[in-house]
């Protein structure tokens, strides 16, 4: 596969941030497409990676060996050979009208055809564990910026710059957002029940957070607290600080779920307490795979006073003396 270069940390970075940006109780359905230019290449690439939640169950490239929609999932492997004939149809169907747009955009802002560019889309669905929709998206992107967004009513756009308001219209005229709306609460949704189905015993299991509070004295003299969550699955988590019983927000640090790479997800909270004042603040960790909520707080290092250690060593000493002369008594 050739190196896709640069593209690959905008597609992550899309990955990192739409992934854990689903509902507690709800699970995603997402599809990441990439088409990408470059000096020296004869025809664009196109790859494209669909996750359920944090699991990526399919992928396809076409610089690949075999340029075939291809399972990632060991789940998935249980769908027959139809299922992955349609899917490459579809991809080639979607990598030629990627191409299409990634050469509108490349021509209404005056680019130079040969350079290095980028197209990136993601688009998913939304659903609740008991079935209803919580909610769709879809998002175009030229090298990592948004160009035009679909809203959260399903049934009008959002454009960003005059050739994307161009490129707006021309998809309004096509009623592209009613094409956009239909697959979503369809095809999308009956996607994703399908995958949870069929790969219930990763998808549908719960890993509970492992937890510390960590202690940092500041230059100026105060103190960070912060309160970690490793290792938890799904990545729906919530991490709150308190001062004496009540929510304290004021200078808490509240960073993005990220995936931790082997399938679970990590987390941190942190806040900046006067020093002499840690043990006011309490952090509390609600997750799916706790029995109940937990409730920490930083322990500060036990210490053993100088004169015990003295006192400690003298009986010590005393004692093996003691020992040493009555052996030799006795011989």
């Amino acid at each position: 596969m050739r190196n896709p270069g640069p593209c690959i940390l905008p597609l992550l970075l899309w990955v990192a941030i739409d992934l854990t940006q689903y509902c507690a109780g709800s699970h995603w359905l997402q599809t990441f497409n990439i088409v990408i230019t470059e000096p020296g290449m004869s025809e664009p690439q196109f790859i494209q990676v669909g996750y359920v939640d944090s699991i990526q169950f399919q992928g396809f490239d076409s610089k690949a060996v075999s340029a075939r929609m291809q399972p990632r999932a060991a789940w998935m492997e249980q769908e027959p050979p139809e299922y992955w004939e349609k899917q490459t149809a579809q991809i080639l169907s979607l990598s030629r009208t990627g191409e299409r747009v990634l050469k509108f955009i490349v021509t209404e802002n005056g680019l130079r055809k040969k350079d290095y560019h980028t197209l990136q889309e993601v688009f998913g669905c939304n659903v609740a564990n008991d079935g209803s929709f919580l909610g769709g998206q879809y998002r175009l992107a030229y090298h990592g910026y948004d160009y035009i967004i679909l809203n959260e009513d399903l049934n009008s756009w959002t454009a960003k710059g005059k050739a994307a308001e161009k490129l707006k219209t021309d998809w309004e005229n096509g009623d592209l957002a009613e094409s956009w709306r239909t697959y979503l609460l369809g095809e999308c949704v009956e996607r994703l029940f399908r995958c949870l189905d069929l790969g219930r015993k990763t998808l549908l299991h719960s890993d509970a957070p492992k937890t510390h509070v960590t202690h940092q004295v500041r230059p100026e003299g105060n103190v960070t607290l912060r309160c970690w969550a490793l290792g938890f699955y799904p990545a729906d988590i919530t991490l709150t600080w308190q001062r004496d019983g009540n929510n304290h927000t004021e200078d808490m640090e509240l960073p993005d779920t990220r995936p931790a790479g082997d399938g679970t997800f990590q987390k941190w909270a942190a806040v900046v307490v006067p020093s002499g004042e840690e043990l006011r603040y309490t952090c509390h960790v609600h997750h799916v795979g706790l029995p109940e909520p937990l409730t920490l707080k930083w322990e500060p290092p036990q210490t053993i006073p100088i004169m015990g250690i003295l006192i400690g060593l003298v009986l010590g000493t005393l004692l093996v003396g003691t020992v040493v002369i009555f052996l030799v008594w006795k011989k």
